[in-house]
């Protein structure tokens, strides 16, 4: 039986709808990803799954049980950290743990979690003098002090340097070896595709796919998708609507001069014979094999008008 069960999820604020007709499931021991653009839905999602939001329709089980009806019994099962989460500026890291322990029934010693998330030299040190990748280990730690089945992490990389936020994702990993759920909210793709064994694309409240990195970029057809500047410094951008229009292309997105093009693995050759034959000169080509983020421009409403937040 799967930990997590949303079918038909629908969520709306002043008559605006925000989720509209979410349906998906989450496997046990499984790092799954939902993935969306900022205002999406995502965290809207996450905190009805948590119990601090109640759907307007739709059916929600979270360990067998409904979040916002059983929340107090819920929460002795699931790790949350939250996007905007902060703790008092002199509270030290052993008091924060000692903390959050007292407020379960059965939490794991704080102690072993100094250790496990490597924060027993900073024991005594308060919360403002810790670096943005020690205050991320310190919130998983809070996260996991309950014991909990199941860990939802929103959005956990936001702000953090490149080293501070591979650092985080081998944390997760170390996570879902020890047979925790986990369910990772974020809008970067490739954090995503380097921790998720399973991603839902949420765009403008709705569901668009649900599946591997590895199946939703082949649902691509391992294409190639060419990105390149158009040149002519200060006069006008010339009009490439003509890519549109070619054989194998499947998306043209662009962005200012910049402009990326995915199709059919010859996709490089057409589009530069086309442009050379309307007299386009352009700059900085580069040529890759399909990423997730590839794939998540081509599911997603590109005109952005399915609502959301």
């Amino acid at each position: 039986m799967p930990i997590v069960q949303i079918a038909g999820l629908r969520k709306g604020y002043d008559g605006r709808t925000v989720l509209d007709g979410v349906t998906f499931s989450v496997e046990r021991g499984e790092v799954f990803g939902i993935l969306g653009q900022n205002g999406a839905g995502k965290t809207t999602v996450v905190e009805i799954l948590e119990g601090l939001r109640r759907p307007d329709a739709g059916s929600v089980r979270v360990l067998g049980m409904n979040p916002w009806k059983e929340r107090r019994r819920l929460s002795e099962s699931i790790g949350v950290q939250l996007q905007s989460a902060q703790l008092p500026d002199n509270i030290k890291v052993a008091e924060a743990l000692r903390l959050y322990a007292s407020f379960y029934t059965r939490p794991k010693d704080w102690r072993v979690l100094l250790e496990e998330w490597d924060l027993t030299r900073l024991r005594s040190v308060r919360y403002a003098k810790l670096s943005g990748g020690e205050r991320q280990r310190l919130m998983i730690a809070l996260a996991l002090v309950g014991q909990p089945e199941i860990v939802f992490l929103d959005e956990l990389t936001t702000g953090l340097d490149p080293n501070a936020r591979r650092a985080t994702w081998e944390l997760v990993r170390q996570l879902r070896d020890t047979g925790v759920t986990v369910v990772i909210v974020s809008h970067l793709m490739d954090e995503v595709e380097y921790l998720c064994d399973r991603v839902a694309i949420l765009d403008g409240g709705a569901i668009v796919a649900v599946d591997s990195p590895a199946m939703l970029t082949a649902l691509l057809g391992g294409e190639r998708t060419m990105r390149f500047v158009l040149a002519g410094g200060a006069s006008a951008a010339p009009d490439i609507d003509f890519l549109h229009a070619l054989p194998g292309v499947m998306n043209v997105r662009r962005l200012g001069r910049s402009v990326t093009v995915t199709g059919r693995r010859d996709i490089p050759e057409r589009v530069e014979a086309a442009l050379a034959a309307h007299e386009v000169s352009i700059t900085e080509v580069r040529v890759s094999d399909t990423t997730l983020e590839d794939a998540f421009m081509s599911l997603a409403d590109p005109s952005g008008e399915r609502g959301a937040s």
